[in-house]
């Protein structure tokens, strides 16, 4: 059974906040070999990066964190830096597919851990019949621009649809701000419901905050620099970096107020060709972030709201995707706001649903400043 390493993350939780100490706001980046011991193959990256690489052998290889650490990780942190088999296996794999990518593609990532390996622990050598002979579930999110795909409609209006079917450019322009609360359920809640909280102000301003048993998880954007406060997290305080990460908090802020959507991303294409999502058609566009990350959104084709968004954070090993996907548009103050988003990644996924949304809720500015780091909640404290 396949388990996303965020399962191992909330079990680490009672354990981290004691062996770390938080991010100071204004240095560099805590690099992986500051924070973690025995790291060998992939020194010189930042923690967040290599957190993020974690989860792409755990999609490659369908495996957890205990896949390739000694099962006692998950009570006594230091045990992960032990060399078990097949982490070693491991560290030769990523020195061999960076040989090959060398060797064979002028050093061009071309080969990843993935490329054999398709989510199981040993490479297929024999060809599959049943896949030959059959066609697969299309997955929408591989589907790539090409040469002969659909100039129209363009992006522009593509863009125009979304913000009539949210309520018009009028209507937009007049929520400012809104609070809303809800619950999250995902890997680091042990799949319980918690309450939750987001507070947006126009332009870009977004602040999600949720309760986990362990303790609170807060990201702030505050239009221009981002951070992440768990208790779960390798630093109680991450700061997010110029990038992926970056632009992902951005495009999330400038997506709760909408009506600057053609704004919030540059070097807008389309041509992807027709695919759907749960069996509905979808119009696909994509985008570049100001850091340079790609973004594509997915639109219904018929209502022409936003379904889906994925994006990419690049690693060593290679391309991470996050998808969040949208539903159950409500009206709020005369604008449509999806009341369901979930957020999937290779490392864990969270359900997020409102149970209610203020608009125009007055909105203190401290709300988006930079986060304490997050403190683990005593034990036995309330649940």
């Amino acid at each position: 059974m396949k388990i996303a390493c965020g399962l191992c993350s909330a079990t680490l939780a009672l354990l981290i906040s004691t062996l770390v100490s938080a991010q100071p706001a204004d240095q560099r980046p805590k690099m992986a070999e500051d924070v973690f011991k025995n790291i060998q193959v992939l020194k010189g990256i930042p923690v967040n990066q290599f957190m993020d690489t974690m989860g792409f052998f755990s999609a490659a290889l369908g495996l957890n964190c205990t896949g390739c650490h000694v099962a006692e990780s998950l009570q006594d942190l230091d045990k992960f830096a032990e060399d078990p088999p097949r982490k070693r296996t491991a560290r030769r794999m990523i020195i061999m597919v960076q040989g090959m990518n060398k060797a064979n593609f002028g050093g061009r990532r071309a080969l990843t851990c993935y490329t054999c390996h398709r989510g199981t622990q040993v490479p297929e050598v024999i060809p599959s019949l049943m896949e030959q002979y059959t066609v697969p579930p299309e997955d929408p999110d591989r589907i790539e621009i090409v040469p002969d795909g659909p100039k129209e409609p363009t992006a522009e209006q593509i863009l125009d649809k979304y913000i009539g079917a949210l309520g018009g450019a009028e209507r937009l322009s007049t929520l400012t701000s809104f609070i809303a609360r809800g619950t999250l359920e995902g890997y680091d809640t042990y799949h319980v419901k918690v309450p939750l909280e987001i507070y947006a102000k126009a332009p870009n301003q977004r602040k999600m905050i949720y309760h986990t048993q362990n303790g609170d998880t807060t990201t702030v954007f505050d239009g221009q620099r981002g951070w992440l406060a768990a208790v779960d997290r390798p630093l109680p305080l991450l700061v997010l970096l110029p990038g992926a990460e970056l632009d992902a908090a951005k495009l999330d802020a400038d997506l709760c107020f909408p009506g600057g959507i053609k704004r919030a991303l540059n070097q807008w294409k389309t041509g992807f060709p027709v695919t759907t999502i749960n069996d509905e058609e979808v119009t696909v566009i994509q985008g570049t972030g100001a850091g340079g990350s790609r973004f594509k959104l997915y639109f219904d084709a018929k209502t022409g709201l936003l379904t889906r968004q994925v994006r990419y954070t690049d690693t060593p090993v290679g391309m991470v995707p996050t998808e969040v996907d949208y539903s159950d548009y409500r009206e709020v103050g005369g604008v449509r706001m999806p009341y369901k988003i979930v957020v999937t990644w290779t490392d864990g996924q969270s359900n997020i649903l409102f149970t209610d949304v203020q608009p125009n809720a007055p909105i203190d500015a401290t709300q988006f400043a930079r986060p304490v780091p997050a403190v683990l909640k005593p034990k036995g404290g309330a649940q």
